[in-house]
């Protein structure tokens, strides 16, 4: 993989982080960025939370476990995030590089699946369901808020996570949507040591040429 492009990008790395403190944290500082800040990519984990979008219905929240539920800014129906799953917060300046929304959402669905085919896992994108899926199930999602030209939210990739949790909503708003992992997969490996990967592949495909598909 060539050099970066675009060098103004910080990549964070933060843990596990409760989920309300990171959103308002990314939030509040998306408005207060100005026109030379750097972007940013926040790699973490979160403790267990379901996340309804803007458009979230409840009744996608199938049943209660106890597990927190938080309404939230970005786009799309319901998601889970929980230990074991990494998470990519992507806080760029979309008018300075220069595409819009849905090159954004296809450059960041294109390194997932680049990183995913470097462990032999074949993904692909879905018609109208962002995201990246293997053979049907979800494995990597996408949801973003955009606000005068920034973004902020991001994505999830499932690695070795409880996923039973799942079968509690209609993931993204679609009923018996199929989820997986990689360890389901067998890849054996950790968020931790998925994240440097995944950055780099996040900072080349944020900056580059459009990638192929």
């Amino acid at each position: 993989m060539p050099a970066f492009p675009f060098p103004e990008l910080t990549i964070r790395r933060l843990g596990l982080a409760d989920y309300e403190p990171t959103w308002l944290a990314m939030r509040d500082w998306t408005a207060r960025r100005a026109a030379d800040t750097p972007d940013e990519i926040r790699m973490l984990e979160h403790p267990p939370v379901f996340t309804l979008g803007m458009a979230g219905r409840r009744e996608h929240l199938l049943r209660d476990l106890g597990i927190p539920v938080v309404t939230i800014d970005r786009g799309g129906q319901v998601t889970y995030h929980g230990p074991g799953q990494l998470v990519a917060y992507v806080l760029v300046d979309l008018a300075r590089r220069r595409y819009g929304v849905r090159e954004l959402v296809f450059r960041l669905e294109q390194a997932l699946i680049d990183l995913l085919g470097e462990s032999g896992v074949t993904a692909r994108r879905r018609d109208g369901a962002p995201g990246v899926y293997v053979d049907g199930a979800k494995i990597g999602a996408l949801g973003l808020r955009v606000t005068r030209g920034r973004t902020y939210h991001g994505l999830s990739l499932n690695i070795d996570m409880d996923l039973s949790p799942f079968a509690a909503i209609n993931p993204c708003g679609y009923p018996d949507m199929a989820v997986t992992q990689l360890r389901d997969l067998g890849v054996a490996t950790t968020p931790g040591r998925v994240a440097l990967r995944l950055a780099e592949h996040l900072a080349w495909h944020l900056g580059g040429d459009r990638p192929s598909a």
